[in-house]
């Protein structure tokens, strides 16, 4: 179906990218000043192929994952200049910009564009291109750091939430809090979207639940435990029960009813004595709005004394209500300790009163939390059943940037070869296929680049692997499972050969899928055992043939 936009009718079906500041302009100006320098050359429509990938995978790991790629197939699939952006693009080049040039523009698109990839969600390894860009090489520069900036932070986020979700474990919920502390409005958006990608549970991020269907979670703050001064400022104090059979005329007077019971009753784990009758209200209040979500943050004036007491009080005049309370939520203190303590408050009230599950109430954890700090709490020993984490997690505290590049590997069906003194940062040159291997019990054993006319690795035969520059490590592999990594995800304005932007339910349950058949020595926190990207022995010739044929000779007097 025909629709139209401000440059005009157009048949493509894929939205546009989620931030409206993703335009053609969102790019440096070397890339316009190429362009430019590109088509007064004759050259911007020699046909070009550009490898985006990554040198080495984040925070000392030994793996990435991929996100970010449906947000590039928007942004190329509404690649259009309107004329408020070419009239900025005249003003914006130095020197003065021929008119062709800029009529040039008015007509460029990505319907030559051809683009193949890895599939987002899935762990990807240094050197492997995620994303392979074919076209005339002036359109393909112009979306170069576009693509760079919608790749990387996704992916190193993406990554700094699988990390949490492996040391965390299964089991445990983990939540997204990091709006308030995220590098601006598009860092909190973003990392709500690449951290369910990577593992995690809900977000606190309505924006993002309602734009990408993450749920969310939230409970209240500090500050709302501590506005209310005395049970007195509760003026409805009625509540109807679950089934709506009945209702309790004073459920401020049953709270306090429970917490005489809870004072009074020698528990077996101890007796306790006064509680904060401010939080106290605050909570009531809270569960009187909130009937069938009560959690309660009780660290504002002392967990154990007064916070954990308080909330049960609550907990069972809501159970005698026929309402099941969610549980607490810590934010600072000894959380190995606290959690562990408030479990044996819970067990205590099951068994001292008879309230089934109480004991199994759920119990979260906040406040600075980290990768490290989960690691140190799975250690001591803990009881939290889910953890709120924002700050390191979405600022990927422990590493800036993740440093995708954007390198030429062929034009007009040359192949092109970037050399450096650092082996590192010399490219792998040509179109190239890619193939993930695995091994008999399931595990991937290593990634294979081959070029493009190359055949297919088999299952069951035998294929010498290769480091792409150092000539000691090679080894063979006869794989049980051969993968191929890179699918057309567009191919101009055709959608009969693409492949399907996945919904991000979808690419979050693949991650999960694609981590769980990495050995766990390459996904440990610390000194993980390094994962092999090879190439095959006919392309491996070839790159040092070309290194040989592109490098300068010195000459020594």
């Amino acid at each position: 179906m025909e629709k139209q936009t401000e440059n005009g009718p157009t048949t493509n079906t894929i939205p546009r990218p989620t931030n409206p500041m993703v335009t053609p302009l969102l790019t440096d100006l070397y890339q316009y000043t190429m362009a430019y320098a590109y088509w007064k050359a004759g050259k911007h429509h020699e046909r070009a192929v550009f490898d985006l990938f990554f040198r080495r995978s984040p925070f000392g790991g030994e793996y990435t994952v991929f996100a970010g790629l449906e947000e590039c197939i928007r942004f190329i699939a509404n690649f259009k200049f309107t004329e408020e952006e070419i009239n900025f693009i005249r003003d914006a080049l130095p020197g003065t910009c021929e008119e062709g040039f800029l009529d040039y523009l008015r007509q460029v698109d990505c319907s030559e564009v051809e683009v193949y990839a890895i599939a987002e969600g899935s762990v990807v390894f240094p050197r492997v291109p995620l994303i392979r860009v074919e076209g005339p090489v002036a359109v393909a520069q112009l979306l170069e750091t576009t693509l760079v900036n919608l790749v990387n932070y996704a992916s190193l986020v993406a990554t700094n939430a699988a990390r949490h979700r492996i040391v965390a474990g299964k089991s445990k919920m983990l939540l997204e809090f990091g709006l308030r502390r995220a590098q601006g409005p598009d860092g909190g958006i973003s990392a709500s979207r690449y951290c369910y990608l990577g593992g995690f549970d809900a977000t606190s991020n309505v924006a993002a639940g309602r734009l990408f269907g993450i749920p969310l979670k939230g409970t209240h703050s500090h500050a709302f435990v501590s506005s209310f001064m005395s049970p007195d400022e509760i003026v409805e104090k009625s509540l109807c029960s679950a089934d709506g059979s009945t209702t309790c005329q004073d459920f401020v007077g049953l709270v306090h009813t429970w917490l005489n019971k809870i004072q009074r009753t020698r528990l077996s784990i101890g007796s306790f004595g006064d509680t904060n009758l401010s939080e106290l209200a605050a909570f009531t209040s809270y569960a009187l709005a909130f009937p069938n979500n009560f959690l309660a943050l009780v660290d504002t004036y002392d967990v154990l004394r007064s916070g954990i007491p308080n909330f049960c009080a609550v907990a069972l005049a809501l159970n005698d209500l026929r309402y099941k309370a969610i549980g607490v939520r810590l934010d600072s203190g000894d959380l190995a300790y606290l959690s562990c303590e408030a479990r044996k408050f819970f067990q205590a009230i099951e068994k001292d009163f008879g309230v089934p599950d109480f004991g199994t109430m759920s119990i979260a954890a906040s406040n600075d939390l980290n990768e490290e700090t989960l690691d140190h709490l799975k250690k001591q020993g803990h009881e939290v059943d889910a953890f709120g984490i924002g700050t390191y997690l979405v600022t990927c505290y422990a590493q800036a940037a993740l440093g995708c590049v954007f390198k030429l590997v062929e034009i007009n069906n040359q192949p092109r070869m970037k050399l450096s003194e650092d082996v590192s940062k010399v490219s792998i040159p040509c179109k190239k296929r890619c193939y993930r291997l695995y091994g008999k019990e399931g595990y991937a054993l290593v990634d294979l680049m081959v070029g493009e006319n190359e055949p297919a690795p088999k299952v069951g035969e035998r294929i010498l692997c290769r480091h792409p520059f150092n000539e000691s490590k090679r080894a063979y592999v006869v794989p049980q499972q051969v993968e191929e990594l890179l699918k057309c995800y567009w191919k101009g304005s055709s959608e009969k050969v693409r492949e399907e932007l996945p919904p991000l339910k979808d690419i979050r349950d693949r991650c999960m899928k694609q981590i769980e058949q990495m050995r766990p020595d390459h996904l440990r926190r610390l000194n993980p055992t390094p994962y092999k990207v090879s190439v095959s022995a006919k392309l491996y010739d070839f790159i040092h043939f070309l290194w040989l044929n592109e490098a300068p000779v010195g000459e020594l007097q």
